[in-house]
């Protein structure tokens, strides 16, 4: 990522420090660094970082040691290769909209990153009250059908929020913009279609056809551009939007990056002076 995409690099990791420590030439040093942390983090496939003497079973026992892993640690999966697609693929969580990728790295993410944070500061509360601290396994491709396993309850219509609702679409604008409309409840739905002058549209929200519901709201939209549309919903519970570009969004959503990612090793001078290397 450093050199594929240093804006990514410096989003990501800016604040941090780096140290290079090579674990099969001087397996000291890499021992010696996850005694002093308070969580180690490892993202190996299963097995690798025991073999090179930082698993789990090397760092002391009030360490908060995680694995982030594809598949888990055990079980066919566990040594395949992969990256934030295929998990998503065996996850269960393409289904509706392949062969289109997602524009978000929703395993890597979500089920992984954000999934390992959240039972991290839980292992670190826990040892708080009881001095233990835990081993942790974080699965990308069971975290991601967990964000999705809800729907095998079934739902009122295929594909509920894919595509199967003509309320929960995006629709193109005269000027070839795209707009968001989610007006799920009959409430947003309602008033929706009274302020495109089509209220007589409210009592089909949930008929079975959905396709030519959407149609004549696809033809309304397509009336006009953008800027007419959002100037009109402007104010109105209807739940609607625009689909705004990064640089759009990060105008209103946005936080600016000041710092830089380290350099590759930049503190491995210092950490092997503190523990003595």
């Amino acid at each position: 990522m450093r050199s594929a995409a240093p804006a990514w690099d410096d989003a990501l990791n800016a604040g941090k420090e780096s140290v290079i420590s090579d674990l099969k030439e001087e397996p000291g040093f890499g021992r010696a660094l996850v005694a002093r942390a308070d969580v180690v983090l490892e993202g190996f496939r299963p097995g690798v970082a025991a073999r090179l003497g930082v698993g789990p079973d090397d760092v002391p026992e009030s360490t908060v040691y995680c694995s982030i892993t594809g598949f888990g640690l055990d079980g066919p999966h566990a040594a395949r290769a992969g990256h934030d697609l295929n998990y998503l693929g065996w996850a269960g969580v393409l289904a509706d909209t392949a062969p289109s990728p997602p524009p978000v790295q929703v395993a890597d993410l979500a089920a992984g990153a954000l999934t390992a944070v959240n039972e991290i500061l839980a292992a670190l509360l826990e040892r708080e009250r009881t001095g233990r601290g835990a081993r942790l396994v974080v699965s990308m491709t069971h975290g991601a059908h967990r964000l999705a396993a809800h729907r095998l309850g079934g739902e009122p219509l295929p594909r509920l929020l894919t595509g199967g609702l003509a309320c929960y679409r995006i629709y193109a604008t005269a000027d070839e913009q795209w707009l968001t409309v989610a007006a799920l409840e009959a409430v947003f739905f309602q008033g929706l279609c009274e302020l495109i002058g089509r209220a007589e549209l409210a009592e089909r929200q949930y008929d079975a056809d959905q396709e030519a519901l959407a149609d004549e709201l696809a033809e309304v939209f397509a009336a006009h551009p953008l800027a007419t549309w959002l100037e009109l919903f402007d104010g109105e519970d209807v739940c609607v939007g625009p689909v705004a570009t990064l640089e759009e969004a990060a105008r209103d959503f946005g936080e600016e990056t000041v710092d830089s990612a380290p350099l590759l090793g930049e503190h491995t001078h210092e950490w092997r002076a503190e523990l003595g290397f």
